[in-house]
């Protein structure tokens, strides 16, 4: 690297330099030749099952499917007919099962190999048992006829089977004795797949309770739970007891049919007959009150059964936090973690975690605390997570001695055991801006035989230059070298970070340049950084001509980087150049975010380009952009209402009112009486 004689820039040697960066550079990549190796318009390979897949789910299936595969189906063979059920079965939300029944009328065309393949057969079965089950109506029938194929026996067997393995054997003697009606004779194998779940009896083999259990986990599935209640009250005439499985599996069912107080009344039945519920049983039963519940409701009801229990199960308690956190019920999670303590159950350190996150949103820091303090007082053990989650509060609102009270209880408990974990609390203190605490924290952790690694002084460097402190941070620079690590893209970026906050441009543009010496390529924050110090600087071309270069290197520009460019033309009333960059932004494939919009909007009002103004948003409204805030319709409104175009000012702020129905009324309130001064002063 060149000598540099600027103080205030990275002190490093060639010698150094080519010797790390020699180790460290990235391997270049070659050119990608303008000319591309694949023509858009060659046709799709003929062996992908999940293309096959796609194709089942069009109205002209059996036509395109012929075209793109019958030719290479002879020499592709049955193994390509499974790869293509396994996709179709893995598709979600396209009747995937039917699907696997579409494939394997047109695969069974090209000859009996195809349908009556073993591993064909079992992809099939597998697929209707765990997606279906497939109805064999008079529409399916339809269908297959309709493409000029048969519904074989082998297909039919393949539904026998699913249904039976589905415990739906109700239905399937219904369409056995009416397969005359949909015109099907049934074969001697379609005897056998009806036989071979009716005929156990007589054969002399007596179903146990595997039998059954999969036959009420079948339908409990699908929320057929009558059928399911059917067959154990047969279980039991039989003289056999259902056990924890089959009852887990019947509160599964009610749920899945919307029938909650039945699940709630099978848990008393299975007290009744002396089966002890599992952790399954009552993770079944909370994840499936919620899941068929409003989330108020099931809580109120879930609260309410556990109230009433004797004991409470972990399982339970545990679950019914998870939902809650999913659910965002913050208030609800932490008055139920408050009830099962008076109550004298203690929470583990997991399930107290949960709580932690969810009280996070809700309390204020002091109740946080006194949270915290009395699950330790009551005998519990805090994890890293959930003191992690408290010191950054504390350090949020600058209170540093309770952060600090709380540090050295991890210190004490044993819970800072690695690199890892004193670069978390080193990153909370940098952070909150108390490098010099974090400083001190690196040193307790060498003296305890913990060597910090690139991210400890990568996380230092960062504290130091957003204060300012770019002496600090050229210090760490040197301790990061002598410790035998290579600066990194994070390590410029922060830097040059520091720089420009320092309004050093100069020296932040030839640590830029440093970095292609030691092989490390700048990232789109860095030219960020670059680009927004330009701009306030007032350098505004400087900063397109470094977007250029930016583009060039091969680094994707983002929101951010358009943005500083937007904003500065729109300070500087230029809104044709502001418009300009923010077109080629939308060329780019950059979308933009509601700072672009707003700012664009604004300046336009301004202007009193009201009619441009209001492109710009009705083009935000149809990209899916979130307009819940005033500040894209306020500008709009306010500048029609100053050209004294109030009948369409009150449209305006009508259309935005009713796209926000459910806000407070305050807020609406509040827009009113803007709109209502904005009037007066016009």
């Amino acid at each position: 690297m060149r000598s540099i004689h600027h103080p205030n820039l990275l002190l490093l040697r060639r010698r150094r330099c080519r010797r790390l960066s020699g180790a460290n550079r990235r391997p270049e990549t070659p050119p990608r030749s303008s000319l591309s190796t694949k023509s858009a318009a060659n046709p799709p390979d003929p062996a992908d099952p999940a293309r096959a897949a796609s194709i089942l789910a069009e109205d002209d299936w059996f036509p395109r499917l012929n075209a793109e595969f019958a030719a290479a189906l002879p020499r592709l063979g049955p193994r390509f007919v499974v790869r293509a059920l396994r996709a179709a079965a893995e598709r979600e939300g396209l009747g995937e099962p039917l699907l696997c029944v579409r494939l394997y009328v047109w695969a069974s065309r090209f000859g009996a190999h195809f349908a009556r393949d073993g591993g064909v057969r079992r992809a099939l079965v597998g697929a209707l048992w765990r997606r279906g089950p497939v109805v064999l109506s008079g529409r399916l029938v339809a269908e297959v006829r309709g493409c000029g194929c048969e519904v074989s026996e082998e297909l039919v067997c393949a539904l026998v089977e699913s249904w039976g393995r589905l415990g739906l054997a109700r239905y399937a003697h219904e369409v056995f004795v009416q397969m005359p009606r949909l015109g099907l004779r049934p074969s001697t194998a379609v005897y056998t797949a009806y036989l071979r779940f009716q005929q156990m009896p007589a054969d002399g083999c007596r179903p146990d309770h595997f039998t059954y259990n999969s036959l009420v986990h079948g339908v409990c599935r699908r929320g057929i739970v009558d059928e399911a209640v059917r067959l154990v009250r047969q279980m039991e005439g039989e003289g056999i007891r259902p056990n924890v499985f089959t009852y887990t599996m019947l509160v599964d069912g009610f749920c899945n049919a919307g029938r909650v107080e039945e699940a709630f009344r099978m848990l008393d039945k299975m007290k009744e007959k002396g089966v002890a519920p599992s952790e399954a049983t009552y993770r079944t039963l909370v994840h499936g009150v919620f899941r068929c519940l409003e989330r108020d409701k099931a809580y109120r009801m879930l609260s309410d059964w556990l109230g009433h229990e004797t004991s409470l199960h972990p399982s339970a308690c545990h679950t019914m936090l998870y939902c809650l956190s999913k659910k965002d019920m913050a208030k609800e999670a932490v008055e139920f973690e408050k009830r099962m303590s008076a109550r004298g159950y203690l929470l583990d350190s997991t399930a107290f975690g949960i709580v932690m996150s969810c009280a996070l949103k809700c309390l204020e820091v002091s109740d946080l605390c006194e949270l915290l303090d009395s699950f330790i007082k009551n005998g519990g053990n805090p994890g890293f997570d959930v003191y992690i989650m408290v010191i950054k509060s504390l350090l949020n609102c600058k209170n540093f001695s309770k952060a600090n009270h709380y540090l050295g209880h991890m210190v004490l408990k044993g819970l800072l055991s690695s690199v890892m974990s004193y670069n978390m609390v080193i990153d909370c203190f940098v952070k909150a801006g108390a490098v010099d605490k974090a400083e001190e924290i690196v040193k307790e952790m060498q003296d305890k035989g913990f060597l910090p690694n690139l991210v400890t002084f990568n996380t230092l460097i960062s504290g130091y230059s957003k204060l300012g402190n770019v002496h600090n941070a050229k210090v760490v620079l040197k301790m990061l070298m002598e410790h035998g690590f290579m600066p990194d893209i994070i390590t410029f970026t922060s830097l040059i970070d520091g720089l420009c906050n320092t309004h050093q441009l100069d020296d932040a543009f030839v640590c830029f340049e440093e970095m292609a010496e030691w092989g490390v390529r700048p990232n789109a924050q860095t030219y960020n950084v670059l680009m927004h110090t330009l701009c306030s600087a007032g350098h505004v071309n400087k900063a397109i001509d470094l977007l250029n270069k930016m583009k060039i290197d091969g680094v994707t520009p983002d929101a951010y980087s358009f943005n500083a460019l937007i904003l500065s033309f729109c300070r500087m009333r230029k809104v044709d150049k502001a418009e300009d960059i923010f077109n080629d932004m939308v060329r780019f494939g950059v979308v933009p975010d509601s700072y672009t919009y707003n700012s664009l909007i604004k300046a336009l009002c301004d202007e009193r380009r009201v009619n441009k103004a209001k492109e710009i948003l009705f083009a935000r409204e149809r990209s899916g952009c979130s307009t819940s805030n005033n500040q894209s319709y306020w500008p709009i409104v306010a500048a029609l209402a100053k050209m004294g175009q109030f009948s369409e000012a009150g449209e305006l702020m009508d259309k935005y009112l009713s796209r926000n129905a459910q806000s407070s009324c305050g807020s609406n309130q509040s827009i009113e009486s803007e709109v209502a001064v904005q009037v007066v002063n016009a």
